[in-house]
């Protein structure tokens, strides 16, 4: 009599009832596929975020014909600037010519400082990291 007690006890915990089993099992698939969705939205929504954000803190550059100063180079005439911010430049010593990116480039403006003569380039001191 104990064994069938303790059977029955079990049938009972365990519940084989198929189709309430069914119903509690869809439910949670349900329940995981919202989650999911969610999720899916939550990224979109950061992403278009973050994107926001950058797109914000970007820093916009015009650039027209006339002279460019490079980073690294020298000054150099601007002679054509294309779609998607390509800049074709002319370096004026030996007249050659090649595109460059133009977030690569910054303007050079003629007698900007007061004890500078107009036109006179200033050569870049070397980058001495610290230590």
């Amino acid at each position: 009599m104990e064994l069938e007690h303790n059977a029955f006890w079990a049938i009972k915990k365990l519940n084989f009832d198929l189709d309430k089993a069914g119903h509690v099992r869809k439910f949670q698939l349900n329940e995981l596929e919202e989650i999911r969705h969610e999720s899916y939205e939550n990224a979109k929504l950061y992403k278009e975020r973050t994107k926001s954000y950058h797109d914000r803190n970007i820093q916009r550059k015009e650039f027209s014909k006339g002279k460019l100063k490079s980073r690294w180079l020298g000054p150099f005439t601007v002679v054509n600037v294309s779609s998607y911010g390509a800049v074709e430049i002319q370096n004026p010593k030996d007249g050659s010519t090649f595109k460059v990116n133009g977030q690569r480039l910054k303007p050079f403006y003629e007698g900007i400082s007061a004890g500078i003569p107009a036109g006179h380039v200033v050569d870049q001191l070397p980058f001495v990291p610290s230590t």
